[in-house]
């Protein structure tokens, strides 16, 4: 899970290198095939930055821009009740933080709450 800092860091300097690429193709000769590949990957961090998803949490959450919880996870006055606790616990080896699984037992979806 990157942090907001260094995901608006990628961000600026992919687009810096898909404008400085796009200036580079314009001028065209030897520096317009160095400038396609600036595009190319100044591109591709670009889109990776925006699609990159928050670890621990629904799909729901995610497309929802709701807050994120400790850890990454759902905030805890979020869970819906159809999930239950289960005795399935990690640390989280980014945040550092103790994350307890639930579950929904009808269908196995699974969410992650930070400890307290």
């Amino acid at each position: 899970m990157l942090s907001s800092t260094t995901r608006v860091v990628l961000g600026v300097v992919g687009t810096l290198m898909v404008i400085g690429g796009l200036s580079a193709v314009a001028v065209g000769g030897a520096f317009g095939t160095g400038g396609l590949w600036l595009v190319i990957f100044g591109a591709i961090i670009v889109v990776a930055v925006v699609l990159e998803r928050q670890r621990y949490r629904s799909d729901e959450s995610d497309r929802a821009f709701e807050p994120i919880g400790p850890g990454g996870g759902e905030p805890s006055d979020q869970l819906e009740p159809r999930f239950r606790r289960t005795d399935e616990r990690f640390v989280d080896p980014t945040s550092g933080h103790t994350m307890r699984v639930y579950v929904d037992p009808r269908t196995g979806e699974r969410r992650y709450l930070a400890e307290r």
